[in-house]
């Protein structure tokens, strides 16, 4: 019997601690119903099932949403590419990789860069930031927060008992976020005591101070 010698790399951020999970995937492990791939914390995996009609489903985690994501490739792009990202349906930024070890190494560090530019430089002038003892599982949460709010003051979507728009500061208490505008006072807090809960923080579409 000669078996298939393909294979492919592929890669995942891990939501729950942060760090890449790797490895290498050959054509005759995906020979049965589905491979797994869990992370060492044991707090997420990314599962690669091949279908009857030789498609590839894979179901990746993704560390800036609440769900996992859901892809559906074929063999010659699952095998054939040196590098395929699967983008974040909601956020446009790669959450997992395919290829061969070496350009998926370099995909996933160029992603990195990538996301910590796109949080990095977000700067709104409707917010600012209150000093404070920040206790967060993963230093990136306040940063995804920010992100997040400063995006819906920038589209007047924080509404507090302010005419057109207040002003607007975040602060630390524990393991909550604070918005509280500094014209009238209203404020709300929100649960960032670990990064699932401020991914799911991504999809709130307005703010309403009490």
């Amino acid at each position: 019997m000669i078996l298939d010698k393909k294979q492919t790399s592929v890669a995942y951020r891990c939501p729950s601690c942060g760090q890449t999970v790797k490895s290498m995937i050959g054509a005759f492990s995906l020979s049965g119903d589905m491979l797994r791939l869990k992370c060492p914390c044991g707090g997420s995996d990314m599962t690669i099932e091949r279908r009857r009609d030789k498609k590839i489903r894979l179901t990746i985690p993704c560390f800036l949403c609440p769900r996992p994501h859901v892809y559906t490739v074929s063999e010659n792009i699952f095998y054939g590419r040196e590098a395929f990202a699967y983008p974040c349906s909601y956020t446009g930024v790669d959450i997992g990789f395919s290829g061969d070890a070496e350009n998926v190494e370099k995909a996933v560090e160029e992603s990195d860069l990538a996301l910590e530019d796109m949080l990095g430089d977000a700067e709104f002038e409707d917010v600012s930031v209150a000093q404070g003892e920040k206790v967060f599982d993963d230093p990136q949460i306040l940063d995804i927060i920010l992100f997040v709010v400063g995006d819906l003051a920038e589209e007047g979507k924080i509404h507090c008992g302010c005419e057109g728009r207040g002003d607007y500061e975040v602060g630390v208490e524990g393991a909550d976020v604070t918005i509280k505008c500094k014209k009238c006072g209203r404020s709300v807090a929100i649960p960032a005591g670990s990064t699932l809960a401020a991914n799911a923080f991504l999809h709130t579409d307005e703010i309403t101070l009490c």
